[in-house]
């Protein structure tokens, strides 16, 4: 079995002749905490959205576990085993928090049942209910939203609606999970406490975490490796602490 979870190869997308990103070449090692990151308009969540299936790549390739994803759907995608969370919180806002994660478990094949199962509410229905609470209420657990669950998403405090879309995520049980800037509008408490979440969820469901993050303190504290992306192209990239003091890397962010 390879050691390398997420590889990219000269991946890039245009939009009418514009070139949002090119020549993406990326490798992330099976468990790793990788980072993603570059100013505003870099092409950061563009690539998140190759990866996703809500862009088809104009040229290049991408790979999980070794096999191409090129051309899948985003269903296929996320059954293959990546799944995301959103720049902007995507929930069901009108649905109870508990809800929201089990719709990330009805994904999962033991909890399937079929529509005949379901209609008439045959104890097979009733059971896998049952089930998918309690591993929903584990999951829960693990973001201290447990005594939240019965509470509307909706109704969520800001930083814990972050942290549920990541439950909800990791629900469907993947083996790579993209965060989409989690960190954004935490204060610092929030933010020490998501970063010791991830690190636990990477040990505990043995995944590979790929993160785009505007806050460099929350990057170096998680990340060995990034890559930083400029107008689309990569511009620097490798061990953290290198790459963000890499010379191009502090002109791009701070201007000079």
């Amino acid at each position: 079995m390879s050691d390398i979870m997420l590889k990219t190869e000269n991946l890039g997308i245009t939009f009418g002749g514009l070139k949002a990103v090119q020549n993406v070449n990326i490798e992330i090692r099976r468990n790793q905490l990788y980072g993603l990151v570059g100013p505003n308009g870099a092409g950061k969540t563009t690539v998140f959205n190759i990866l996703t299936g809500v862009y088809q790549p104009t040229y290049g390739s991408f790979y999980l576990d070794g096999e191409c994803l090129n051309g899948k759907s985003q269903e296929t995608i996320n059954h293959k085993g990546i799944a995301r969370t959103f720049q902007n919180i995507r929930l069901f806002s009108n649905m109870s928090v508990i809800r929201n994660v089990m719709v990330g478990l009805s994904n999962q094949p033991e909890f399937r049942c079929s529509p005949f199962t379901s209609m008439f509410r045959l104890p097979r229905h009733f059971n896998t209910e049952v089930r998918m609470r309690e591993r929903a209420k584990e999951i829960l657990r693990i973001f201290g939203l447990e005594e939240e669950r019965n509470n509307l998403a909706c109704n969520l405090p800001y930083g814990k609606q972050r942290k549920l879309e990541i439950a909800r995520a990791l629900a469907t049980n993947p083996k790579l999970l993209l965060l989409d800037e989690p960190a954004a509008g935490m204060n610092p408490n929030e933010t020490a406490d998501l970063m010791d979440i991830i690190r636990r969820i990477r040990d505990e469901y043995d995944l590979t975490i790929l993160l785009i993050e505007h806050d460099m303190k929350f990057v170096s504290g998680l990340c060995d490796e990034i890559t930083v992306l400029n107008f689309g192209t990569v511009l620097a990239q490798g061990d953290t602490k290198t790459a963000l003091n890499d010379p191009e890397v502090i002109k791009a962010y701070i201007g000079g």
